[in-house]
């Protein structure tokens, strides 16, 4: 008798979690975040006129769905329904955001969800995987094109995706009429929803209608979806909804719903009502109107026109139909502008020969962005440039600051990056506001950029030049690990140029002496550029200083001659005071001087460059003779003897190129 007790209580508390309906929300056990709130009468209003804004409202409590671990036998069928009204922030216009979204989701914290488009549910970067476990039903009230929104008015089975699975014009079926008649979502009048799943035929059915017809006999949408491969066993229910640019607000009436059977009918007579339309004050006379009106309608053709004109130069855009595959990599200028104050001064982070450099702060994420602006005039190979953005906008490495996307507009190109905190290398190395780097930080650092530039010459898909490694263009993360910034920028200026001269850039100091006669950049010329980083790191000198005395003037040299007379360690920073590993301290100055000959076929290729910091090959000696002359041998497959020489001396020989000479985006290795 007791266990039977037991098994009933069970079953009864199974039986209250897995259905309730409310016919207002004043005792509703609803978790709410964001603009929800509940009014005094019931009424469960998501959004305001508040822009760029999401909220929430889930039922509290997780529900089972994939009961296949659960000693209760159902199935994954359920039955839900609830009434709706989006009331326009203007009335009789067109412009209404962003719309309502019934939701099946494994969490109720959305903290990472973009508002607008996004309908508070999903952001660019987690949009589209599977790993989501989302299924949501949307009643868009705005169209995005990047999506393939089919309309601003619609109703779509959202899978994992802001992109719906499948979608339809609001309409419903009339049973008396025995037709299909359009419904406006954004009208402001109640309207109801059922959605109904199927197990065993595996059907989703959503339906439509105003709130005093009766459910029609025909779906607006019907799909076959498996919702066992996409829900889990735990999910919660609920609605999430967003604003943009333009506002609206939602509102929920009444909501039922059933895990176990059909959803239990809403009594209209108890919903909450709506608040009040605002209504027009009392009608002046008729020619008073007249008079109002033809002076209104000059006036606000004038203003409208002008206002309408300076909104769209201020955040007009280019944007041509063949970028529309690169959709999720563009960024609306409206965004960059407002995420970077209208790029006031107080959030510029630093300028340079390729432009300048804004922090900001995305509207729709919060997330922190570095936002270049630099000029693009050239007409020539634009597609081919943004196509270029987008493959480099797919680069994943730990030591590369990720670019996130681009926008161009009029003679400008904006590019956005991870922000990173700590700023430039350089900042560190000669700026006295900054604390001195240690040398185990330096050794890091040095060892990531090497790992970066492996990667961007021999692990990615295509060969990627960087063309301007330097201390500068080093970024330091919250944990002071380096990054590589600004990878292949100055390689953008160069379409429509000769492929096989092209000009030639960088910054001085860190230039191989062969790119200032062919005007050609290899990956040889990117191995020059980190031996000038090695030895600026190591020695806390930049590469040229043409203030100095004419023996410490050019770094390399001053290096190389140290190290003929025996005293190389006295050219490290006398900042570290001494305070590191002389075997790596060694290491990181000769392998400078190994990376930065003038001779381009006995530089050591990246990959050789890591073996040597790992301590996986062993650095060649460097031996002098009595000419002063160095010679060291290197054994790749055979051994090979070469001359060491430096810019300001004549290279004696060549020999088997240890570098690869591929240029930017050749396909493949």
């Amino acid at each position: 008798m007791i266990l039977f007790y037991v098994h009933f209580k069970i079953l009864a508390l199974a039986e209250d979690h897995n259905q309730f309906i409310y016919n207002d929300f004043h005792a509703a056990k609803l978790h709410l975040d964001g603009l929800a709130q509940i009014h005094p009468n019931g009424l469960l209003q998501l959004t305001n006129t508040s822009t760029d804004q999401i909220s929430h409202a889930f039922y509290r409590l997780p529900i089972r769905f994939n009961t296949s671990s659960s000693v209760l036998p159902q199935t994954l069928s359920f039955s839900t329904t609830f009434i709706f009204a989006i009331v326009s922030e203007i009335q009789n216009f067109n412009f209404c955001g962003h719309g309502i979204a019934f939701t099946i989701s494994p969490s109720t914290n959305f903290t990472q969800a973009s508002p607008s488009t996004f309908l508070g549910l999903l952001n660019s970067k987690n949009d589209g995987n599977t790993s989501n476990h989302l299924l949501a039903i949307e009643l868009d009230t705005a169209r995005n094109v990047e999506i393939n929104d089919i309309n601003g008015n619609h109703v779509g089975i959202d899978i994992n995706s802001i992109k719906s699975y499948v979608s339809a014009p609001a309409s419903y079926y009339s049973n008396s009429e025995q037709k299909n008649k359009s419904l406006l979502l954004k009208s402001g009048d109640p309207m109801q929803v059922w959605i109904d799943y199927d197990e065993v035929e595996n059907l989703l059915n959503v339906t439509l209608a105003p709130i005093r017809s009766p459910k029609p006999d025909q779906p607006l949408l019907s799909t076959h979806i498996k919702l066992s491969s996409i829900l889990l066993d735990s999910m919660y229910v609920g609605f999430s909804s967003s604003t943009g640019l333009f506002t609206g607000n939602h509102y929920i009436l009444g909501w039922s719903f059933n895990k176990s059977g059909q959803a239990q009918n809403l009594d209209l007579s108890k919903l909450p009502s709506l608040p009040p339309k605002i209504k027009p004050a009392k009608k002046p006379s008729p020619g008073i109107i007249v008079s109002l009106i033809t002076v209104s309608i000059v006036f606000i053709i004038i203003i409208s026109g002008t206002a309408y004109f300076v909104w769209m130069k201020k955040y007009e855009e280019i944007h041509e139909d063949w970028e529309q595959e690169y959709g999720p990599q563009r960024f609306f200028y409206k965004d960059l502008y407002k995420s970077t104050k209208g790029f006031k001064d107080e959030e510029l982070l630093g300028a340079g020969g390729f432009g300048k450099v804004y922090r900001g702060v995305l509207p729709s994420s919060k997330e922190q962005v570095a936002v270049k602006k630099i000029s693009h005039d050239s007409k020539q190979g634009v597609k081919e440039f943004v196509a270029e953005i987008a493959s480099m906008g797919r680069l994943r490495h730990r030591n590369l600051v990720h670019l996130l996307g681009y926008c161009r507009r009029k003679g400008e190109l904006l590019l956005v990056y991870d922000y990173m905190p700590n700023g430039s290398l350089d900042k560190f190395l000669f700026s006295n506001e900054e604390p001195t780097l240690n040398w185990t930080q330096r050794f890091q650092i040095l060892r990531g950029i090497a790992s970066a530039l492996h990667y961007l010459h021999e692990e990615w898909d295509q060969v990627v030049l960087h063309r301007d490694v330097k201390a500068s263009n080093v970024l330091l993360d919250a944990d002071l690990n380096g990054r590589l910034g600004d990878f292949g920028l100055a390689r953008l200026y160069d379409h429509g140029a000769n492929p096989e001269t092209t000009h030639v850039v960088g910054t001085v100091g860190y230039l191989a002496p062969e790119l200032t006669r062919t005007g050609k950049a290899t990956t040889c010329t990117d191995v020059f550029a980190f031996g000038a980083l090695m030895l600026e790191v190591a020695c806390g000198r930049r590469p040229i200083v043409p203030q100095g005395l004419p023996e410490k003037m050019i770094l390399v040299d001053w290096v190389l001659e140290n190290l003929k007379q025996g005293s190389i360690l006295e050219t490290s920073d006398p900042r570290l005071e001494g305070n590191y590993l002389e075997e790596e301290m060694l290491l990181v100055l000769k392998l400078g001087l190994l990376c930065s000959q003038y001779n381009e076929e006995a530089r050591p290729s990246m990959r050789q460059v890591m073996q040597y910091l790992d301590g996986n090959a062993l650095l060649p000696d460097i031996l002098f003779d009595s000419t002063g002359i160095g010679t060291f041998s290197v054994t790749n497959d055979t051994s090979s003897e070469f001359v060491l020489s430096f810019p300001s001396t004549v290279p004696k020989s060549s020999a088997h190129s240890m570098c690869s000479s591929e240029s930017i985006f050749n396909s493949g290795r």
